[in-house]
């Protein structure tokens, strides 16, 4: 038999000692440079574990290591496809491993700090448990569920989700107001006491979130349409009420038109009057009087199409003698017509101006011989980025619905060209988002509005959400803001929803590491619309990856389960995205009408799923469709039926 230093060594393997070796020495002068960079060390002069292990993380994944793992993976080796956790740990078992086939002693290694394999994997374990509190018996990702307004006044709907498997309570700051989050924090925790359970409130700072501003009211009016086919048609019915009345509620059900008369004009009326006009179109129509309703005003019915306002003159007739006559000499006006917004529709090529939010919204206007005198427009409702616009600047609006570049842009308005619409057009609406994709828009990383909602949250909450961070300087902020409120342990989830957060992700991590509780929220539905919908499982793939590196838990968010959370109806491909959630430490449900059936189909799909994955390692438990049920296997175990464990 051969002794030790007799075996034959294969050439590939020194060579791949020796890569690794050299792929180590890079790592760590790498991962030193970036620490200098992005960090700041303690009172000491050191970085916290988690720190330099991302640092490490950092320098091996900024080169293209493919040709190496297909040489590991063919002689049996490790393919470094699973290191986030623990880099160097790896990196060095896999070294001793060669050196051991090589037939020589373990080169000496330069001792540097980093968790081992064990280590960085607790390390995550144990962030987790900090920020969204112990897992349940059934698994081990967390749930977040969004509150609803309605959970300020419905403590059975907060205790349901939580025996359903909430673990977090999310209250978005950009909704509602302190007196309604606190009747939400307080249902929440008279839950936690009757279930017996922990559940972690988490506060979403609204942020500098760009929205369109109002649009302009067509002319006020009421279109009354009779109801049923021409053979068999309802006249349109409307109550009339006096203009004093405050409470036109009980006559909603009698009527499907609600309109207001003069008090001195309505205690005239009797039944089978007629009010006589020519309506907004030239056309002869009349009310007639039928009933009253109450005392408190009439129920009038008309025939046909009608179109009035408040500036259609009426005439009161009476059938007196066998003729119609007039009883007031004065006209009759009704009000209560309501208005509604102008329609902006926007086609592929056409042009939309944007302006300070004091404008309001109104479509193109075109001359007799349909050409464009001025495009649309729409306000925003932070005008200050108009100046950080440049030409050829990409622009998003409503979730990306609708899409255009920026032709021109001066101060105070920024015309851009239509690129991405519906076939059909797309129609503009108030109080939608808008996206200027990797633009440095210098809005500074908290709005007046976050820092009001900070002396709540700092009082009240375990975690903030921190919306549209995109620097470690933003990081740095938010730290002292919740320093200076008595709140420097708070942990905070970094919401990255825009390019350049992404491009600086790094950074927002390395600034708060060992300073604060620290999550990534993958935020979804921003995120798609700023990068696009093709690139999103691309990027959510290597968020999850640095935030192992660093092990940071990270909250897998928008539209999980949506449908179904929604209208009740299950979608498949949501279902899929469910399981694929399992990955992250916490999954986020918003609200809905189903919310509580959304929670509990995803209770169990993590439950389910949490066998098979763990982070980016498959979990090689025995399958179901590997059991053997064929009859001789039945026969060798009589009353046994071959199940997976």
């Amino acid at each position: 038999m051969k002794n030790f230093e007799s075996i034959d060594v294969d050439p590939e393997h020194r060579a791949l000692l020796d890569d690794m070796l050299s792929l180590r020495g890079q790592i760590v002068a790498g991962s030193a440079n970036r620490l200098s960079a992005l960090s700041a060390p303690d009172s000491e002069g050191r970085f916290p574990p988690s720190a330099r292990n991302l640092a490490k993380y950092l320098a091996l994944r900024c080169q293209d290591l493919r040709p190496l793992q297909l040489r590991l993976a063919r002689r049996g080796l490790s393919s470094l496809g699973r290191v986030e956790a623990h880099v160097l740990a790896s990196i060095d078992e896999l070294i001793r491993v060669l050196a051991g086939l090589c037939g020589q002693p373990l080169p000496e290694l330069d001792p540097v700090p980093a968790p081992g394999f064990d280590a960085g994997n607790e390390l995550l374990a144990m962030n987790t448990r900090t920020l969204f509190g112990p897992p349940q018996p059934s698994r081990t990702a967390r749930i977040m569920v969004t509150m609803p307004s309605e959970a300020a006044s419905n403590e059975s709907l907060v205790r349901a989700l939580l025996e359903s498997g909430m673990d977090c309570a999310r209250i978005n700051c950009a909704h509602d107001d302190p007196s309604v989050w606190q009747r939400m924090i307080e249902n929440i925790r008279r839950a936690q006491e009757t279930v017996g359970r922990e559940c972690r409130v988490v506060m979403d700072l609204a942020g500098h979130k760009l929205r369109t501003g109002s649009i302009a009211d067509e002319p006020a009016l009421t279109r009354l349409r009779p109801r049923g086919t021409a053979g068999d048609r309802q006249p349109a019915l409307v109550a009339l009420l006096a203009a004093s009345e405050t409470d036109p509620a009980p006559v909603t059900d009698v009527a499907q038109w609600l309109l207001t008369v003069d008090d001195g004009v309505i205690g005239t009326f009797t039944e089978g009057d007629r009010l006589i006009f020519n309506d907004l179109r030239g056309r002869a129509r009349h009310l007639v009087i039928e009933r009253p309703l109450d005392g408190r005003g009439w129920l009038a019915h008309c025939g046909k199409k009608t179109v009035i306002g408040p500036e259609t003159a009426m005439y009161l007739m009476r059938w007196q003698d066998g003729v119609w006559t007039r009883v007031t000499e004065q006209s009759v006006y009704l009000g209560g017509h309501r208005t509604r917004p102008v329609k902006i529709r926007l086609h592929l090529g056409e042009h939309l101006r944007l302006t300070g939010p004091e404008w309001l919204g109104q479509p193109a206007r075109w001359d007799a011989e349909g050409r464009i005198v001025e495009p649309a427009r729409i306000g925003i409702t932070t005008p200050s980025v108009l100046e950080r616009l440049e030409v050829g600047q990409a622009v998003w609006i409503d979730d990306g619905k609708l899409g255009g570049v920026i032709e021109a842009s001066g101060p105070e308005s920024a015309l851009l060209r239509v690129t991405h619409a519906p076939p059909d057009g797309f129609r503009l609406r108030p109080d939608k988002g808008i996206n200027f994709p990797g633009a440095a828009l210098q809005l500074g990383p908290l709005s007046r509005k976050d820092l009001e909602d900070l002396d709540f949250v700092a009082r009240h909450a375990d975690l903030v959400g921190f919306s549209f961070v995109e620097t470690g300087s933003d990081m740095c902020a938010l730290m002292d803001e919740l320093a200076h409120r008595g709140a420097g342990n708070m942990g905070i989830i970094a919401k990255i929803e825009t390019e350049r957060a992404l491009r600086h992700l790094p950074e927002i991590m390395l600034s708060a590491i060992g300073k604060h509780p620290l999550a990534i929220m993958i935020a979804r539905g921003d995120l798609a619309v700023e990068i696009g919908g093709e690139r999103l499982a691309e990027i959510q793939e290597e968020i999850l990856w640095l935030a192992e590196a660093g092990h940071v838990p990270v909250v897998w968010a928008t539209q999980v389960l949506e449908t179904l959370a929604k209208t009740g109806m299950v979608s498949r491909p949501e279902l899929s995205d469910a399981a694929m959630s399992v990955r992250a430490e916490c999954v986020m449900l918003n609200k809905g009408p189903f919310i509580v059936t959304a929670l509990r189909v995803l209770d169990g799909i993590l439950h389910r799923m949490q066998d098979h994955q763990q982070k980016k390692m498959p979990q090689l438990r025995a399958l179901h469709l590997a059991a053997d049920k064929s009859d001789s296997a039945r026969a060798a175990q009589p009353g046994r039926e071959a199940t997976a464990a």
